[in-house]
């Protein structure tokens, strides 16, 4: 079983979680932090020291307060481990339930394991710590077993363009003369209004900074 853990999570409920799972499991002496950079900074420190964690537990989002980051939520600092550490296990433990961001985090960021937080979540992480442990990816249960009530979307390359073009600043209603001007279609005000309504409900994002926020975060534009 994995000896020397790493946990970012900045609210103390969930760590109680955590730290009841891993009680469970006899793994002594895990490493909190509340702050992506401090994570960050443990991993650096521990492979300077040729002591490296050999599992990661985080969130996706961690609230800002009076203390500027660098690493700012659990998909920067995923990055950042797996630049510094490769070979890192990671574990994402999160209230995200949309299939679109937890397919990415499997496909682009290579994560090990995903647990939603919730009922019997203390269970759900033995499970996939065991599992991250022999080699084997993990999904709890019900997002795995309920993918049709899941969001799932694909963002084609129409799509990409008009978020692109909201994110550089011109404004929604200028997004037509641009398309007809580049024979790009469907070019209409009704038709490029539609479209990202469409995108909007299946990410249940409700404003277009929202939506510009969300493709940043992910690569998307």
């Amino acid at each position: 079983m994995f000896t020397k853990i790493l946990i970012a999570e900045d609210y103390e409920s969930s760590n109680i979680s955590v730290q009841k799972a891993l009680e469970d499991l006899k793994i002594a002496n895990p490493k909190y932090v509340n702050y992506c950079d401090d994570a960050f900074s443990r991993i650096k420190m521990s492979l300077q020291e040729n002591n490296p964690f050999e599992l990661l537990i985080t969130d996706l989002s961690f609230d800002e307060d009076h203390r500027e980051q660098d690493l700012k939520n659990g998909q920067q600092l995923i990055s950042a481990a797996r630049e510094l550490q490769p070979n890192l296990k990671i574990i994402v433990f999160s209230v995200e339930k949309k299939e679109v961001i937890i397919e990415k985090l499997f496909k682009e960021q290579q994560i090990n394991g995903y647990v939603k937080k919730g009922r019997e979540d203390v269970k759900d992480l033995k499970k996939a710590i065991r599992a991250v442990y022999n080699g084997e990816k993990y999904i709890s249960y019900d997002l795995k077993t309920n993918s049709s009530e899941r969001n799932s979307f694909e963002f084609s390359e129409y799509d990409t363009l008009l978020v692109s073009l909201l994110a550089n600043g011109i404004l929604l209603k200028n997004i037509p003369d641009y398309l007809k001007e580049n024979n790009i279609k469907p070019a209409s005000m009704s038709a490029v209004e539609k479209r990202l309504k469409e995108i909007k409900e299946s990410l249940e994002i409700n404003s277009n900074e929202q939506l510009i926020a969300f493709c940043k975060d992910f690569g998307i534009i």
